[in-house]
């Protein structure tokens, strides 16, 4: 006889169980385990200790969280587990639909799983649970060498769907270095993102001095604006800091960056005596960043658009960091105005592309896709 297995709203976590030092990028693994609940969409979450320990971000965001002085009993479905485990959202969403117990990659079984009766002996009922494999990070945290492992692979999942292959392997790597500095510090994810947007600037305004040094100097500068870049998304998902706020500030600095990286080409060529209509060429290519905003901003105004394959594939494919390179080696063998070339016909190629997708998906929905 099968029976429905009723998806647990509640989770409750065992604390006494970790080392109190241990933390993950920033935060107490406790911490990091609450919020990661939270986000999960347990409605409530439940501590087994004699009063509320410290929960520094769970506060501040404003999460409820209750207190028991002993396991409860309780006589329906629940995930438990204890305190010293990382493990993040999605897994432990998969955990509570399918009713398992969360797997690390390497086969370890965490004390962290679905009970369908909570009581002392809750970590012996879990052997029976299905093993659920995690997909992000997942580790028992229980000294400090085992957190310095677990923070390794932390901060080697925090990676966005639009990284290309510089930041994959350039300017991601490079800047975890100020990421992992700057979890320990008062420094928000947006002033990160605001001091990327004043390194592209200063850049543009290398291009438009007109010298091969500055131009190269430029290149430099917008090279380390991709690298900053990277650690505003870094610090926002280590520290649960993202924020509408914070998308936008990200997204419009991109856009700054671009227009005045190519108005600051155009100028600066035309400075140092190039034949090129290169003042035009500057101008057609921040029109172009202008158009593409606009189609781009379109799709993630509309959330039919969002989830559709082909039109996020081309945006991330055309609007990640990698041209920073390209634009380090233009400017080091000196044909800066080539690289201008390639920027005004690549922009309009990319937002008529991407407006033509817009217009089939459109058409593959079925109907007329309202802007929100």
């Amino acid at each position: 006889m099968s029976h429905s297995f009723q998806c647990p709203g509640t989770a409750v976590i065992e604390v006494g169980f970790r080392d109190a030092t241990s933390k993950i990028a920033g935060l107490d693994v406790l911490d990091r385990l609450v919020i990661s609940f939270h986000r999960a969409g347990f409605q409530r979450i439940v501590l087994v200790a004699p009063g509320l320990p410290g929960l520094p971000r769970t506060m501040a965001l404003g999460i409820k969280v209750e207190s028991a002085p002993q396991i409860p009993a309780v006589q329906e479905p629940v995930v438990a587990a204890t305190d010293d485990v990382l493990a993040v959202a999605e897994d432990l969403r998969r955990v509570r639909e399918s009713g398992g117990r969360l797997t690390t990659r390497g086969g370890e079984k965490l004390p962290l799983g679905t009970v369908h009766r909570l009581s002392a002996g809750w970590q012996a009922d879990l052997e029976q649970a299905p093993a659920v494999l995690a997909d992000g990070p997942a580790a028992r945290v229980i000294d400090r060498e085992s957190a310095r492992r677990a923070e390794r692979v932390f901060w080697a999942s925090l990676t966005s769907h639009s990284d290309g292959l510089v930041d994959r392997y350039f300017n991601r790597p490079a800047g975890r270095l100020l990421s992992r500095w700057l979890v320990h510090t008062s420094a928000t994810p947006n002033q990160v993102s605001m001091v990327a947007t004043l390194a592209g600037l200063v850049a543009a305004a290398l291009f438009a001095m007109g010298t091969a040094g500055t131009a190269l100097a430029g290149a430099l500068v917008l090279q380390l604006s991709a690298i900053v870049d990277c650690v505003d998304g870094d610090v926002a998902r280590a520290l649960f800091k993202q924020s509408p706020l914070g998308k936008w500030l990200d997204i419009v600095g991109d856009q700054v960056v671009h227009i005045g990286v190519f108005l600051g080409l155009g100028i600066g060529l035309s400075r140092s005596g190039s034949a090129a209509p290169v003042i035009v060429l500057g101008c057609v290519a921040a029109a172009g960043v202008v158009l593409s905003f606009a189609v781009i901003l379109q799709t993630m105004l509309r959330p039919a658009l969002r989830g559709q394959n082909r039109l996020q594939k081309l945006i991330d494919a055309t609007t990640n960091r990698d041209f920073s390179v390209l634009l380090i080696l233009f400017a080091a063998t000196g044909v800066l105005d080539w690289f201008l070339w390639l920027a005004a016909i690549g922009s309009h190629v990319f937002w008529i592309l991407a407006w033509a997708l817009q217009i089939q998906e459109r058409r593959n929905l079925g109907c007329h896709v309202p802007l929100h």
